[in-house]
This record gives C-alpha cells, structure tokens and sequence, in this order.
C-alpha cells in the first residue's frame, strides 16, 4: 500500500506488571489463596499507572478532562444562537396575565 511504515509502535506487554500496583498485587495474591490465577490481570494495570502524578495533578486532570471538547462546543452553541437569534425563556417583556387592573 502506501509504504509509509507502520505508523505506531505497540508496546511490549511485558512492560505491565502486576507487582508494580499494589491493588493489583493484594488480588493476585487473594487470589493465589483461593488456588486462583486471572491470567488477565496484568491487562488492567495501565489503568493505575495511568493515575500516576500528585493528587493534586490527578484532581485537575479528572476536572478538566472534557474541557478540550466542552469549551468549544459551548462557544459555538453561543455563536450559533447569536447568529439566528435564539433566546430561551422570559425576554425581560410584559408579563401577559400579572396585571388584571382596568386600564381606561
């Protein structure tokens, strides 16, 4: 085809380890009581190295993870509704059933 090589590189799955996540590590073991191995543990391990960074870095990221997405979604949706005019709700007019006085 194209001959541009091979435009990712898979990585080793030798590179996860179960010893290295101390959760991952108390199932294995758990598990080992029970005369029981889950061959596919190891796959589950990039999901706690994944987390790594301070709590800190960690809180921030899970806030603002969408925001890439969200904040121009949210400006178009604005520009689009400036363009055609759309406004939700009350627009600041006369309330049609408030005043029921004679106005002679």
């Amino acid at each position: 085809m194209g001959g541009h090589g091979v435009p990712y590189k898979i990585p080793s799955p030798d590179i996860y380890k179960v010893e290295d996540v101390p959760e991952l590590k108390w199932v294995q073991e758990e598990l080992a009581k029970k005369g029981l191995k889950d061959p596919w543990l190891r796959n589950e391990v990039w999901r706690y190295t994944a987390l790594s960074g301070t709590p800190f870095s960690r809180t921030f990221e899970g806030l603002t993870r969408g925001f890439k997405y969200a904040i121009p979604a949210f400006l178009i949706t604005i520009a689009i509704e400036q363009a055609f005019g759309i406004t939700y709700g009350n627009d600041g007019g006369h309330d049609d059933h408030g005043d029921h006085g004679d106005h002679h």
